[in-house]
């Protein structure tokens, strides 16, 4: 018998999926945003199909990217398979940014009564939230107990142009008080002819508007850094995998500096 307050249908995916699991390097790659799959039980939260192909929904090229580079790389990748507008993956559950009612200039009606529904909140934050940072807890904690050392890196992409203004990065660097990474980081991608490089830009990162880096990376002591490409770059498959090996070379340069 079906679980009535389930979110998920037992024929849709889960809240995650892992690939190369059996990776040897340091990097572990997250990507929160990876997917624009919204669950049945939420008739697509009032949005056209065209809506949820927008920036709003996901993080467009962010996953094709992660896949590059964790072949590249040899790391194991997570990705999150539901969109930032069921939950989002990167924010504090119960925060103004959670759950969204409107983004950008689209209101999300499917979302209308969140702040009031408490079980429609906990049912995403159960079925979505909390299964696939348990995943990354998961990981991390048995490369800690079996003493591998691990290299956090969080896979994002940003829309050219937010309400409006334009974003002149071609990628963008994310960190908060532990720069060990993305200093040298920063410096290697900004020797690369022609591409305009942000120091914790397109957003800045701190403890109470994000989740991913501050509790995994800042909260274990671990070497992270949040990488953003924009997504004009990255809708093919040709951009994709040039970012990826442009980010690969940059981040096994860095390793290599820090140690």
């Amino acid at each position: 018998m079906n679980d009535v307050s389930a979110l998920l249908g037992s024929d849709e995916p889960a809240a995650f999926t892992i690939e190369n699991a059996d990776a040897r390097s340091p990097f572990v790659l997250v990507t929160d945003h990876a997917s624009a799959r919204i669950p049945r039980k939420l008739n697509s939260l009032g949005l056209s199909a065209a809506d949820l192909q927008t920036h709003i929904a996901w993080d467009i090229g962010a996953a094709a990217v992660a896949r590059h580079l964790a072949s590249h790389l040899d790391a194991w990748l997570i990705l999150q398979n539901y969109s930032r507008l069921v939950i989002d993956c990167n924010r504090p559950p119960g925060s103004a940014e959670s759950i969204v009612t409107q983004s950008e200039r689209t209101q999300i009606s499917g979302n209308a009564s969140i702040a009031t529904d408490h079980d429609q909140r906990a049912a995403r934050t159960r079925e979505v939230f909390e299964p696939y940072h348990a995943q990354i807890r998961a990981a991390l904690d048995d490369r800690a107990a079996a003493g591998r050392p691990t290299v956090l890196i969080a896979m994002h992409s940003f829309t050219p142009r937010y309400m409006d203004d334009e974003r002149p990065w071609h990628t963008g660097l994310l960190y908060n008080r532990d720069g060990r990474l993305a200093q040298p980081l920063l410096s290697a991608l900004r020797s690369l002819p022609g591409l305009v490089v942000g120091d914790k830009e397109p957003y800045s990162m701190d403890d109470e508007t994000d989740y991913t880096l501050p509790v995994h990376g800042e909260g274990r002591g671990l070497m992270h850094v949040g990488i953003e490409v924009r997504q004009d770059l990255i809708t093919d498959d040709a951009g994709q995998r040039l970012w990826a090996r442009r980010l690969a070379d940059a981040l096994l340069l860095s390793i290599r500096l820090v140690h």
